[in-house]
């Protein structure tokens, strides 16, 4: 199943990565749906080519039942992230790998920030599968726009965060 997500937010490249990658606005976005932050790690400087690891574990509230019914009341969330070093103008793009532990679901996505003068644009592409015989399309297709929305939240929140600080 596709993904795609698109926003464009009015500070430059620099300060959307510096915000992606802080552990307090991580926390926060976890908390914000409802969730936890377990454990963060980046390694390598983010003013270059790093990785970032995030787990968390997600509420399950917002998935179908015959979902919930597979994955219990929350999920462990792994997302890795494999950021480029910048271009000259400061895009950069980050491949996003996201596991959920026991579920047979993943999600594959690039992550690009766009240098737009003084905004950065995000745009997220990627496919959603799962594994499971007879069931995995029908499993992909609710994790799809759960994934999608958590990826759009962190550009929102990012916003909000930003302006508030």
């Amino acid at each position: 199943m596709a993904l795609s997500a698109s926003t464009t937010l009015p500070y430059d490249v620099a300060t959307v990565t510096s915000v992606f990658t802080d552990e307090a606005f991580l926390k926060h976005t976890s908390e914000h749906v409802g969730g936890e932050l377990k454990s963060l790690t980046v390694d390598g400087d983010t003013s270059a080519a790093f990785t970032l690891t995030a787990v968390r574990t997600l509420p399950t509230t917002r998935l179908p039942d015959f979902a919930r019914k597979f994955v219990g009341e929350s999920l462990t969330v792994t997302q890795t992230e494999n950021w480029t070093a910048p271009l000259a103008d400061g895009s950069r793009e980050a491949k996003l790998s996201i596991t959920i532990a026991g579920v047979p679901v993943s999600a594959d996505a690039v992550q690009r920030l766009i240098a737009e003068g003084t905004s950065t644009r995000v745009d997220v592409e990627g496919n959603v599968s799962s594994s499971i015989p007879f069931m995995g399309a029908k499993i992909a297709d609710a994790a799809e726009p759960m994934i999608g929305k958590a990826l759009n939240l962190q550009a929102t929140q990012a916003k909000n965060w930003l302006e508030n600080r």
